[in-house]
């Protein structure tokens, strides 16, 4: 039976989830990219290697939006699938409950996730924006000196993100990035620490030759296992998927049987790796991935087979940079980059009686993410500043055991499965350089 798509009263729209994983999926798209020179306005700076946190930088929009008005504010809802800022809320408080979390005192993953709002002394934050940004995205509001002390407002929001990465990331934003103009800095950052359900043993880890996109090679150490995988088989590539140990389900409320537990599931958090084929598959990879948002959750593996050859590179990458051409080009967010056009008149005001006239906008939006994937698990970190001025394919047939060699480029998705966040995005084109 077909479906048709209701057009009378309110639009049908896209659940939250889904719309991040549309933006997830648009930062997939740059991993089909050349690398970018570095200093090139609108990339990451020049590696093979990408990674994002489409989740962080949603986050940096969410806020952002609770700001806005006008068009402004329609083309970051239609961006984050939303039709309200209390649909926004909703969804911070899943995010709370769910992907966001810190699970470690359970046994699962260790997450910290931590907003700001850092303005400048001769601006105030409004209450409403304030309030919002307290309450929806537990994001601190602090005041700084951009007007005489930049290099110093730098360090302290570089501080601040750098405890709430335990010192992972150290920096996002360099001097050059603010100056007398500046009035708010907003910035985002997760930390995500995960031990493998099933981790490799060291004493099996193996240097071999991992296969660069330009027929080069590379030695690089590979964790081996003989244990049964999750791995699907799938037309031109094949997809692994590594579950994390994921917390025990909360008790249900009122019930003092352990084996009652709440409806609602506990989180699982995983790691998918996609891999062609051919050695020189991935670009044709990623542009099936390109298809569609969903491409990757219909294609997870449900069941474990038994292995033959299996390796797996260890690898770190770390990827930093301006976002702003992607966010515009890729999902339609223009006004808000546009002095005269964005309206965020909703964020602060000017203390004095000069306010009249004065426009906000945004300069650009920065992120820096970073993740290592060894033996024991994975450590990722991702964050993301944005500052203002003024002015389907088929499975096939299983065979008794299969290999997975990923000895040459592939994507991978660290993500909470339940709820489908993506919390990282990446490709791994040469794990020999190391971040």
């Amino acid at each position: 039976m077909t479906r048709k798509r209701r057009r009378s009263g309110k639009t049908v729209r896209r659940s939250k989830a889904a719309d991040l994983t549309a933006l997830a999926h648009c930062f997939t798209r740059q991993l089909q990219a050349p690398p970018v020179v570095a200093g090139e306005p609108g990339g990451p700076t020049a590696a093979v290697n990408l990674v994002f946190s489409p989740v962080s930088v949603y986050a940096t929009l969410a806020l952002l939006a609770t700001g806005a008005r006008g068009g402004t504010l329609q083309e970051l809802f239609d961006t984050l699938g939303v039709d309200s800022r209390d649909d926004l809320a909703v969804f911070a408080r899943r995010a709370a409950e769910r992907a966001l979390v810190d699970r470690s005192r359970s046994g699962g993953p260790a997450v910290a996730f931590a907003c700001r709002a850092s303005h400048d002394v001769a601006w105030a934050l409004l209450p409403a924006f304030r309030d919002a940004a307290a309450t929806s995205y537990n994001a601190e509001a602090h005041a700084v000196d951009f007007s005489n002390e930049p290099e110093k407002a730098v360090g302290e929001i570089n501080g601040c993100l750098a405890s709430a990465t335990n010192k992972h990331i150290d920096s996002i934003l360099d001097p050059s990035s603010v100056n007398t103009l500046t009035s708010l800095v907003l910035s985002c950052a997760i930390h995500f620490r995960g031990r493998w359900e099933a981790p490799f043993a060291k004493a099996h880890t193996v240097v071999d030759k991992f296969h660069r996109l330009d027929g080069s090679t590379a030695d690089v150490p590979f964790m081996c296992s003989v244990r049964s995988q999750y791995i699907a088989i799938r037309n031109g590539h094949k997809v692994l998927k590594l579950p994390y140990i994921s917390p025990a389900p909360a008790p249900r409320k009122g019930s003092s049987s352990e084996s009652n537990v709440g409806d609602d599931p506990a989180p699982k958090y995983s790691m998918c790796i996609f891999l062609p084929d051919e050695r020189d598959g991935l670009p044709g990879l990623v542009e099936k991935m390109s298809s569609g948002p969903g491409f990757w959750h219909y294609r997870l593996p449900t069941l474990q087979v038994p292995v033959g050859d299996f390796r797996l590179p260890k690898f770190k990458l770390s990827a930093s940079g301006s976002v702003r051409q992607v966010l515009r080009n890729g999902m339609g967010i223009n006004s808000v980059f546009v002095a005269g056009e964005a309206d965020l008149a909703n964020m602060v005001a000017k203390r004095d009686e000069d306010a009249s006239g004065t426009l906000l906008y945004v300069a650009d939006v920065c992120h820096k993410a970073v993740l290592e994937v060894n033996e024991g698990g994975t450590v990722a970190i991702g964050a993301t500043a944005s500052y203002m001025l003024c002015g389907a394919s088929a499975i096939m047939d299983q065979p008794v055991k299969v290999d997975f060699v990923a000895d040459h480029p592939f994507v991978f998705f660290l993500i909470e499965e339940v709820s489908r966040a993506i919390i990282f995005v990446g490709r791994v084109l040469d794990p020999s350089i190391s971040g």
